[in-house]
C-alpha cells in the first residue's frame, strides 16, 4: 500500500538523506526539506544535500577488528544510499573510508532528485511540523533552526536542547587495572537499584595528584570555532581543567574528593584524591569518568588520564570533548522505533538522538526511515538484533543508557559513536587453536573478531539469509 499522503523529512544532512532514500526505495512518496539556500547555516558552504561539514573521513572500513568498519558493511547490506556514494567517491586514506566532498554530496542529491518518488522542497519548517503531516522524520542534526528546537523542546519539557556541553571521556570497563582500582561507592551507599559498589575508584597520593593537576592546567586544549561563539555554555558541565585553574585544592572538593572511600588493596592508607568511573551502559562493559568533561585535546586526554593508576592501560571508547550541540535525551523521550513518545507522528534520525558520526547519523537515518515506510504500510519491523552494529547503536540511543543523574544536575545521556563496547558480552572468551587461553593483542584481536563474525551472522538471519559464513571484506 503506497498510501496517498508522503512520508515528510525535515533535514537534508546525512540522516534525512539515508531516511529519504530508504523510503522512496519502499516505493512510497516522500518530501525531503531542506532550508538551504533560503536560510544558510555558520557551518554549511554550499546547498547541496549530504554536506560534510567537519572532516571528509568515514573513519575504519575495517569490518572485522573496528566498529564503525562493521557499521560501513551493515548498511551497504541494507542497502544505503550514503554508503553508495560515499565508495564511488572515495580518495586515498589508508585503512580509512574517506570521501571527496563536493563528488560525495553531489552524487547524494543527484540520487534523490533522479528518484521518481522523491520530493525536495528548498524551504525552512520554522516550528513543529504541521499537524497534517501525520508521519514526520526530523533529522536536522546539531545545527537545528532555533524555530524547531523551540518546538521540539516545547514537547518534551526539556530545559534546553542547544548548548555548549563540555563531555567526560568513557572507558572500557575491561581494560581497567583492577589490581589498584576497587568497587564502591561512596559510604557504602547502596541509593536506588544499586549495590553500595556501583562505582570504580582510583586512588591517587599526593605527589599523583599534584602532578595531575599541574598537567590538566598546561595541558593543551581545544578553542572555540568561530561560528560557535554565540552559543552559550552549558551551566554546571565546567571542564575539569577549568577547575583545577581555579586552585589545586578545588578539584581534591569536587569530583575527585577521596571522603567515603576505602581501598581495600591498602585499608590503612587514605588517598589523597580518588578518580570515579560510573557504569555508562546496561551491559556493564563501559565507565565514564566522574565529572571529567574537558576540552583537552584527545592526545593530551590520553597522556594524561594515563597516569591515573588503574587507568594506565585504559582504552577509551570516547574522549572527552566539546560540543556545540542539540539534542533529545533519547532514551527518556524515543520508543523503541525513533518515534516520540509525546507525539508519535514525529520521529528522530541522525545526531539529534544522541549519536555522534556521519556515520552512525546515516545509520540511524536508514532505520529511522525503514521504520516510517513499514509504518505507513501497515506492518511492523522486527528490532535489529542487538549483536549488530546498527542494533546496539538503536539500543544504546532507546534504552540501553544507565541513567545517572539526579535532579537539577546535567543529564547523563551523551552523544557516542558506536564502538564495541555497545555490544553484549560474547558468551565465553576465543581461545587459541590449541585451546589454550590468548593474551594481551592477540586476546583483544579474536574478541573483535568474535563480535564482528556473531554480528554478520546476526543480520544476515534478521534478512532472512541462508546462514551461510559471510566475507569479512566489505561489500
Amino acid at each position: 500500500m503506497s498510501g496517498s499522503n508522503p512520508i515528510h523529512v525535515v533535514g537534508g544532512g546525512l540522516a534525512g538523506s539515508e531516511a529519504a532514500w530508504q523510503i522512496a526505495e519502499a516505493g512510497l512518496p516522500v518530501v525531503l526539506h531542506e532550508m538551504r539556500p533560503l536560510r544558510g547555516t555558520e557551518a554549511h558552504q554550499t546547498d547541496g544535500l549530504a554536506e560534510l561539514v567537519c572532516s571528509n573521513s568515514f573513519r575504519s572500513d575495517d569490518p572485522q577488528l573496528n566498529a564503525v568498519g562493521l557499521l560501513h558493511q551493515e548498511m551497504r547490506r541494507l542497502g544505503s544510499l550514503i554508503m553508495r556514494c560515499a565508495d564511488a567517491n572515495q580518495v586515498p586514506a589508508g585503512g580509512a573510508l574517506a570521501v571527496d566532498r563536493e563528488g560525495f554530496s553531489q552524487a547524494v542529491t543527484a540520487a534523490l532528485e533522479a528518484h521518481p518518488t522523491v520530493t525536495i522542497a528548498r524551504e525552512e519548517i520554522d516550528g513543529l511540523p504541521p499537524a497534517a503531516w501525520d508521519s514526520v522524520i526530523v533529522a536536522t542534526g546539531p545545527l537545528t533552526a532555533p524555530g524547531l528546537a523551540e518546538g521540539i523542546r516545547g514537547l518534551t519539557g526539556a530545559e534546553s536542547l542547544a548548548f555548549f556541553d563540555a563531555i567526560a571521556p568513557i572507558v572500557h570497563r575491561d581494560s581497567i587495572d583492577m589490581g589498584k582500582a576497587w568497587f564502591q561507592s561512596r559510604y557504602d551507599k547502596a541509593g536506588p537499584g544499586g549495590t553500595g559498589a556501583d562505582y570504580i575508584n582510583c586512588p591517587l597520593d599526593r605527589e599523583q595528584y599534584a602532578a595531575f593537576i599541574t598537567a590538566l592546567v598546561e595541558g593543551d586544549k581545544t578553542s572555540f570555532k568561530e561560528w560557535e561563539a554565540s552559543t552559550p555554555y552549558f551551566d554546571g558541565c565546567l571542564p575539569i581543567e577549568v577547575m583545577a585553574e581555579r586552585g589545586p585544592e578545588t578539584l581534591r572538593h569536587g569530583p575527585m574528593k577521596p571522603f567515603g572511600l576505602t581501598n581495600p588493596h591498602n585499608p590503612t592508607v587514605k588517598a589523597y584524591a580518588i578518580v570515579q568511573l560510573r557504569q555508562d551502559n546496561a551491559l556493564g562493559t563501559l565507565y565514564n569518568m566522574v565529572g571529567f568533561q574537558t576540552k583537552l585535546r584527545h592526545a593530551e586526554q590520553v597522556r594524561i588520564f594515563r597516569t591515573i593508576p588503574g587507568l594506565e592501560n585504559a582504552e577509551f571508547a570516547r574522549l572527552g570533548g566539546l560540543h556545540r550541540n542539540t539534542y533529545l535525551d533519547s532514551p527518556r523521550l524515543l520508543d523503541a522505533t525513533l518515534r516520540l513518545k509525546a507525539e508519535p507522528r514525529l520521529r528522530f534520525a541522525g545526531q539529534i538522538t544522541g549519536c555522534e558520526g556521519y556515520v552512525e547519523s546515516a545509520a540511524i537515518g536508514l532505520m529511522a526511515g525503514r521504520f516510517a515506510a513499514v509504518e505507513r504500510e501497515g506492518r511492523s519491523l522486527e528490532p535489529l538484533p542487538v549483536t549488530t552494529a546498527l542494533g546496539a547503536l538503536i539500543g544504546h540511543i532507546t534504552g540501553g543508557h544507565v541513567s545517572a543523574e539526579e535532579e537539577g544536575t546535567p543529564r547523563s545521556f551523551q552523544p557516542m559513536n558506536v564502538n564495541f563496547g555497545l555490544f553484549p558480552p560474547l558468551d565465553r572468551a576465543p581461545k587459541a587453536p590449541d585451546g589454550k587461553r590468548l593474551r594481551g593483542t592477540e586476546k583483544a584481536q579474536a574478541k573483535k573478531r568474535a563480535l564482528t563474525d556473531r554480528a554478520r551472522a546476526a543480520l544476515g538471519e534478521w534478512l532472512g539469509e541462508e546462514p551461510a559464513p559471510l566475507p569479512a571484506a566489505a561489500e
